[in-house]
């Protein structure tokens, strides 16, 4: 049946002696064994490649009836020499494979043609100031995270911890830019606050400005110069670096605050006059000042004052509602239109 036995016989033993089972072991037996050394000798947990090789090939004869008896008679030389299909030429990570119905690790022991899930990324938020955001920077991070088998769900503890069937996501870093107490940033530009007197608005002004990498600039009015209250002056590229350019910047604007003194003596007040334009109104008579009605100015924040305005309003409009709601409201105000 089997054509011309081996002129000799060889080693019939050393199979039985890989799995660690005797001569006389059941098909079971052989299951168990390969099972228990497999895994525990498998290259993906760190085994012994060759020792894996070796059981994987134990296994493949003595699984198979017509090989183990082969190899029972005559030994390993025989299967070498091509008497029942011969032994030992598959793949020892197909056999994992196919024996578990796929790896408790995930791998099948391969990775040739093996789909592989991807993790979740996980979102990480990272605090920069200002200047890294302008220099950049290097920061060093560690950071840990949990793997789920999906085989087992984490509840047996071996296959958690080798489960090499998910690829890991990627760990986004969100960049929280921190309030700087001088800039602000809006998109590739600056801003500066910068408050000068009304001398300084009038006569000029110059200041020294610290940037973000420690560069002192000088800035200073041209001469003649008006500094209008609430205007803005800018500066070319000394904003931040441009998205995909880098060597370019944005500009750097000055917002100017003009703080105007609380009163002025009578002497300024004419030395004022002297030396400023003199007004564009019309002076008005003494005839026309008697016949108009005093008043008087106060100083006010129009912030607060319409604030107050807007809820006065929306009360107004609650108790309107609640006059609808009554059950002798739209009599009174019929009422009161006649």
């Amino acid at each position: 049946m089997f054509g011309r036995g081996p002129s000799k016989k060889s080693d019939n033993t050393k199979f039985y002696e890989i799995l660690g089972v005797p001569k006389t072991a059941s098909p079971e037996d052989l299951k168990k064994a390969y099972k228990k050394a497999a895994i525990k000798n498998h290259p993906d947990k760190g085994g012994d490649p060759e020792k894996f090789k070796e059981l994987a090939q134990a296994y493949e004869v003595l699984s198979d009836p017509e090989k183990r008896e082969i190899y029972d008679q005559y030994g390993e030389d025989a299967l070498k020499e091509g008497m029942g299909g011969g032994g030992g030429g598959h793949d020892p990570f197909d056999i994992f494979s196919s024996f578990f119905g796929g790896s408790p690790f995930g791998t099948g022991g391969s990775s040739r043609g093996r789909r592989q899930r991807r993790g979740e990324d996980v979102v990480h938020p990272l605090k920069v100031s200002l200047e890294d955001v302008y220099l950049g920077t290097t920061k060093k991070l560690s950071l840990s995270r949990n793997a789920l088998c999906s085989k087992c769900n984490g509840f047996v503890l071996f296959y958690f911890a080798f489960c090499p069937d998910t690829v890991t996501g990627d760990i986004v870093f969100v960049l929280q830019q921190k309030e700087h107490p001088k800039f602000k940033r809006k998109g590739e530009d600056l801003f500066v606050e910068h408050t000068i007197s009304l001398a300084e608005a009038l006569c000029g002004f110059q200041f020294v400005l610290t940037h973000l990498d420690g560069r002192n600039l000088l800035i200073k009015s041209n001469p003649g110069e008006v500094v209008k209250p609430d205007s803005y002056k800018a500066i070319s590229d000394e904003g931040m670096p441009i998205y995909q350019r880098p060597f370019m910047k944005g500009k750097l604007y000055i917002h100017f605050t003009v703080e105007f003194p609380e009163s002025l003596s009578p002497d300024q007040t004419k030395a004022l006059e002297a030396v400023l334009p003199k007004p564009s109104t019309t002076q008005l008579s003494d005839m026309e000042i008697d016949e108009c009605e005093e008043t008087t100015l106060h100083d006010v924040n129009i912030e607060d004052e319409m604030r107050r305005k807007a809820q006065a309003q929306r009360e107004a409009y609650d108790d309107d509602d609640d006059d609808d709601d009554h059950p002798g409201g739209a009599q009174r105000v019929q009422c009161a239109q006649q």
